[in-house]
């Protein structure tokens, strides 16, 4: 067994540096949480979950650092990680392209280059744990050191599989796994962090990526039924109508009302390659059950990763964050799934925590995206990319997060399943909407205010300020005193998408309120 109390000495001993003059001995391990189709309400650190809704490991880490009350990191699962990848928004993700069965996906390394693959160059050591999602190559020894992933493209017959029966590939090699798979990720990461396959002189950037909560949302055994007879508030609009809002809302309903005046999963055909799904007939309380059961095992595998760095020492020097690539709604707007712009389906929790360097309890509300994140963890890794990314400079908002003095807008933008240049032209109706019937849309945070832009032509805009209205119940973008408003924000989401170089900004199709002149 290894000395890891020597080895953490070691890494404070080095005197090699990085491009900006950072020093290795202040360079920290980065560990990059990442869950899959999370709600920010079940965690407990945020206060619209029920109270019923416990997740103490994950607390500890809002507890030690920073909170963001919203982040949109992306519409749906590959552009998610697309993006934290790249450093760019799906838009600007070039050679990204889905191809043959679902989800097969491949792209062109010199034109999509990952960002860890500059960490690796510099001094790092890279390794990439749990769900990939982005592209049959997984940029195994390129990108990575170490790499043992569920490489859903490659197998897209066991892309369903999140959560038992996996075939992983082991730096390159494939194997079928048993087991739990949020038990296994951890387990990997544990052995990673204790000194397993990496230089123990080098810092080390782990991005763990978990499958829960993802459908077919299953609970570990020990968890199935623990939160049985619990209940939370149904959301007010689960069964419409949705005048002010859009036409698609009417196509992704998922919520009838039973003779007994309850909420019940609506009995659709599913598709085969529809892995987010409950069971058709599913009464919500006992979904949203089901689903804060897939959360416990995640939260005691934090709490693993966390006691694994303390006693290797290494706690003190690894900024840890915790994500997800989106939200997913249970029962808003209808909704009972991921994509559209509403803070239910959309929008992922966020925790920081480097209690060296970071201040600790303290909550963000300006928001962030993606690119955003990945420029933070490359300052402090102490890097630059050699490529053009969309992130913007956020350390202001993690040194003093309640007092920064900030007016920067934040943009994300869902385009279906295409990215870089093959989004420059509008795309027929069947692209338009390929991903869960939601149209390419724009979204833009500005301060209180959210203002969303769909590629359709016609359309209505919509406009919600988050502070009076949290739940987007009252679509301003309707309402003539608004139309000043409405006319700057749509102004500030065009001059985003030129910063960030989309194709698409000068043909987007006129909206309800433009073709009447507002």
């Amino acid at each position: 067994m290894m000395n890891f109390n020597r080895c953490c000495v070691l890494t404070l001993l080095l005197a090699c540096t990085g491009n900006n003059g950072i020093k290795a001995a202040e360079r920290p391990n980065i560990l990059f949480i990442f869950s899959d189709d999370q709600n920010y309400n079940t965690l407990s650190c945020y206060p619209e979950s029920p109270d019923w809704v416990q997740t103490p490991h994950i607390d500890s880490l809002a507890e030690q650092g920073v909170r963001f009350e919203r982040t949109y990191l992306g519409a749906w699962c590959m552009p998610s990680r697309a993006s934290f990848l790249t450093g760019r928004l799906q838009h600007g993700v070039q050679s990204m392209r889905m191809v043959g069965k679902y989800p097969g996906s491949e792209y062109d390394p010199e034109q999509c280059r990952f960002w860890p693959s500059v960490l690796k160059g510099n001094g790092y050591h890279t390794a990439h744990i749990g769900k990939w999602h982005t592209g049959i190559d997984t940029g195994n020894g390129r990108d990575w050191d170490h790499q043992i992933v569920w490489n859903r493209p490659a197998h897209p017959d066991n892309a369903g599989n999140y959560f038992y029966d996996q075939i992983v590939t082991f730096n390159g090699k494939d194997r079928r796994v048993e087991g739990y798979s949020t038990d296994n990720y951890t387990d990997w990461a544990i052995d990673y962090i204790e000194g397993e396959n990496r230089d123990l002189e080098k810092p080390w950037y782990l991005w763990l990526c978990y499958g829960a909560i993802h459908g077919p949302t299953t609970p570990a055994e020990r968890h199935d039924g623990e939160l049985k007879g619990k209940e939370s508030d149904v959301p007010a609009d689960i069964f419409g109508p949705w005048p002010d809002k859009p036409q698609y809302l009417e196509k992704t309903s998922s919520w009838q009302e039973g003779p007994d005046g309850k909420a019940y999963r609506q009995k659709k055909k599913l598709k085969k390659s529809n892995f987010n799904t409950n069971t058709a007939g599913q009464g919500y309380q006992d979904w949203v059950q089901q689903y804060n059961e897939c959360v416990m095992a995640i939260d005691e595998g934090v709490g693993r990763v966390i006691e694994t760095l303390r006693h290797t020492g290494q706690l003190e020097n690894t900024l840890i964050v915790y994500a997800a690539d989106q939200g997913f709604a249970l029962g808003q707007h209808g909704m009972n799934n991921k994509v559209a712009p509403y803070d239910a389906a959309v929008a992922s929790p966020l925790i920081v925590s480097h209690p060296a360097t970071l201040p600790k309890g303290k909550v963000c509300s300006h928001p962030v995206n993606a690119p955003d994140v990945v420029r933070f963890f490359c300052t402090t890794a102490g890097v630059e990319v050699p490529w053009r990314t969309d992130g913007r400079d956020i350390r202001p908002l993690l040194t003093d997060p309640e007092n920064a003095k900030w007016d920067r807008p934040m943009i994300m933008t869902h385009t279906g399943r295409r990215y870089g240049s093959d989004t420059d032209s509008q795309p027929d109706t069947e692209a338009l909407y390929q991903v869960g019937n939601i149209p390419w849309y724009v979204l833009l945070r500005d301060g209180k205010y959210k203002y969303v832009r769909y590629l359709v032509e016609g359309e209505v805009e919509e406009l919600y300020d988050l502070e009076a209205d949290p739940e987007e119940l009252s679509n301003l973008a309707i309402e003539e005193a608004s139309l000043p408003l409405l006319g700057v924000l749509r102004q500030k989401a065009v001059d985003e998408l030129r910063r960030t170089h989309a194709g698409f900004v000068d043909t987007m199709p006129q909206t309800a309120a433009m073709k009447k002149g507002g």
